[in-house]
């Protein structure tokens, strides 16, 4: 989902006779029908408040003959009964007017419908006082008098004000949109180990806390981020993702800080990076265990200070940015091998979120396979309800999931897609979900009647214990400690001792 960008108002500049007659075609022809696929613009309902009868009529004449629905106003009462008991699309208002001036009721408007464009109308231009109508949030202004030569001056710039409107009134309800996905309570699960995330999420997401998340490919992370930036402050402003596992290592810092014109071969221009676009807003670092040590030394001075500099300048950029970074990599580990930072860790920790992953909360694997289910069905069969039979279902629960809320998620739009109607059965099912739960090693030994030597048998066991629990957390020694109720201490010691491996 796109959210549009509303355009900026024309240039600050006093139309003058010459101009209204000879209009700059960058300021006038935006959204003319030639600009807009073909299409004539939807006619809209404009109000026009003016007490002088002969100027109101003029303009009334003018937007009819070009197929827009007008209502009139003597004055700035008469308007905001019109603006509050009927829909507008745009309001065009004198500036001098008996009681309440025009900017005063430009600026009442502004209160109760802010998408709601404006154009005020003066016989007595100066810059001055087109300056006081922009900051009492008019799109524009226009002069007297009207003649023959200004009235296709007056379309367009109608045309541009209702356009500009309709643009800011899709960019809110995209942003509420936004806000309402990405509530605490549309994150799908009910499990323990969820609410323990989402309780900490809801802690920190109004502060400018530095956030790391770290858990297993595919158990969310991104939407853990977006949870954080739209339940802040900062929800109004950009949210930017950059996988630093995905840009090769020559091209991050470009695409991070930006650059100037001339920095490297093929940079032809200035180009800002994503923390200069994310200003006020937020950047995720996806994939942050990727980073080479060189960018790493960088990062670390924007999260001291806020400043950089971009490639090819010697010009500090201060911006003010939240940055949330997530990773699936362990990286203690990669500290000890001198492959990430301590400083810059200490730095991306400040508030650390670990997500579990479906194994860990196989109870919300109903909630989630109902969720997906439900949108399938919405996009792929048109309203044909597929449904899934609870042998199935109890197959899939019975699932360890590798690949987590990802992986669950594709192979529920496969077998929509697949089954295409009725009832999904346990024979729909891919093999591995048809062989019951999967066991990586045999069971306890029974006693042979030889009798075994015990402190062997419960090391070997111990030792499966501990591989399982490292296999199914890819390795994470945290998440295999906590699988396993030890102190990560404990647990990197046994393994030590028994010289466990990944190829065994």
């Amino acid at each position: 989902m796109t959210i549009v960008s509303a355009p900026d108002p024309p240039p600050l500049r006093r139309p003058t006779r010459s101009r209204l007659e000879h209009p700059r075609p960058h300021l006038y022809t935006a959204f003319t029908p030639s600009r807009c696929g073909g299409a004539t613009l939807q006619k809209s309902h404009i109000l026009v408040v003016d007490d002088e009868e002969l100027y109101r009529r003029a303009l009334e004449r003018i937007l009819r003959r070009v197929g827009h629905s007008v209502s009139t106003a003597r004055n700035a009462a008469e308007a905001m009964a019109a603006v509050t008991s009927s829909p507008l699309d745009l309001v065009l208002c004198d500036v001098k007017m008996p009681g309440i001036s025009g900017l005063e009721l430009v600026r009442q408007i502004k209160d109760i419908h802010p998408d709601l464009p404006c154009i005020v109308v003066t016989g007595y231009g100066s810059a001055e006082s087109s300056l006081d109508a922009l900051r009492a949030g008019a799109f524009w202004y226009l002069e007297k008098p009207f003649d023959q030569a200004h009235l296709d001056v007056i379309r367009r710039l109608v045309d541009q004000a209702i356009e500009h409107g309709h643009l800011k009134a899709e960019n809110r309800i995209l942003q509420s949109q936004l806000h309402s996905r990405y509530r605490f309570e549309s994150i799908i699960g009910s499990s323990t180990a969820l609410r323990c995330v989402l309780d900490v999420v809801e802690k920190v997401a109004d502060t400018d806390s530095t956030v790391l998340i770290t858990g297993e490919s595919g158990t969310g992370k991104e939407l853990i981020a977006r949870a954080l930036h739209y339940n802040s402050r900062r929800a109004d402003r950009m949210f930017v993702t950059v996988n630093c596992g995905a840009i090769p290592e020559e091209l991050l810092e470009s695409e991070l800080f930006g650059h100037v014109r001339g920095a490297f071969t093929n940079a032809v221009s200035h180009r800002e990076g994503r923390f200069s676009v994310a200003n006020g807003g937020t950047v995720f670092l996806d994939e942050i265990g990727d980073m080479s040590p060189n960018l790493q030394v960088k990062l670390l001075r924007v999260l001291q200070d806020q400043t950089f500099e971009p490639v090819g300048s010697s010009k500090t950029v201060k911006v003010d940015v939240r940055v949330i970074a997530a990773t699936n990599q362990d990286l203690d580990d990669a500290i000890r091998e001198k492959r990430f930072r301590e400083d810059l860790y200490y730095r991306l920790n400040v508030i650390p979120i670990e997500i579990p992953s479906l194994r860990e909360r196989r109870e919300d694997i109903p909630l989630l396979v109902q969720h997906f289910l439900d949108a399938m069905n919405r996009e792929k069969t048109r309203g044909a309800a597929i449904t899934l039979s609870q042998a199935a279902l109890d197959g899939i629960c019975e699932h360890d999931w590798p690949g987590n809320v990802r992986e669950l998620e594709n192979l529920i739009e496969r077998l929509v897609i697949l089954r295409g109607e009725g009832e999904i059965e346990v024979e729909d099912l891919p093999p591995a979900f048809r062989q019951g739960p999967s066991t990586l090693r045999p069971g306890a030994p029974r006693i042979p009647a030889g009798g075994l030597a015990f402190n062997e048998v419960v090391d070997r066991f111990e030792a499966d214990l501990i591989l399982q629990a490292l296999e199914q957390t890819h390795w994470n020694k945290n998440r295999a400690a906590r699988l396993l109720g030890l102190n990560r201490t404990t647990l990197i010691e046994k393994i030590k001792k028994k010289r466990l491996s990944a190829d065994e």
